[in-house]
């Protein structure tokens, strides 16, 4: 229903903001993630999420559209509230929630407070497709097109080597070196596999 809000910073606390739009003040519940990523300006606008339950109107608040997604991915899952989805977003990054379900991290979700073996299981069995298929709204804008990266990977490939393994370390490389050459990439690759 509200997407965003975009107004005055009234109040700021580590848990809240107060934002006045045009005379009226809309306390937005936030996490810590948020917290340090809001300027001290004046000017804010933060995207939003409503919960609307029998007692309680809340609104949340988040710095970026990224990590509003994945609060949401996280409602989603039986077990996980509000508060709870806002503690995993303040005790890690959104990138850092994405990457542990991703990749399986048990460990790492348990890591959160209130967060037991079981749940964390589960967010990661719930969500870990969601989030390899349709949640790249981050990546989108730092992996651009890398067609040397590409054709690396295609002629390691020729080359007999898994192309899982490949990546990984053609990945590495390139995060390192972004603007090196096909050449280059290949021969960095190749002293690693």
């Amino acid at each position: 229903m509200i997407t965003h809000i975009q107004g005055k910073l009234v109040e700021k606390n580590p848990t809240d903001v107060v934002i006045d739009c045009n005379g009226v003040g809309y306390l937005l519940n936030i996490s810590l993630h948020t917290f340090s990523q809001i300027p001290d300006r004046e000017a804010l606008k933060l995207y939003t999420h409503l919960i609307v339950r029998e007692d309680s109107h809340t609104l949340y608040g988040f710095s970026s559209v990224a990590e509003r997604e994945i609060f949401k991915l996280l409602l989603s899952v039986s077990g996980i509230g509000a508060n709870t989805a806002r503690t995993m977003l303040s005790s890690l990054s959104p990138q850092q929630v994405k990457e542990g379900i991703a990749h399986g991290d048990v460990a790492l979700i348990q890591s959160i407070k209130g967060i037991g073996a079981k749940t964390a299981a589960r967010v990661i069995l719930d969500l870990k497709d969601k989030v390899l298929k349709v949640y790249d709204i981050d990546e989108v804008s730092v992996n651009k097109n890398n067609t040397n990266k590409d054709e690396a990977l295609s002629a390691l490939e020729v080359l007999g080597f898994a192309k899982k393994q490949s990546e990984r370390i053609v990945d590495k490389i390139v995060s390192q070196q972004p603007d090196a050459s096909v050449e280059t990439i290949i021969k960095e690759a190749l002293k690693n596999l």
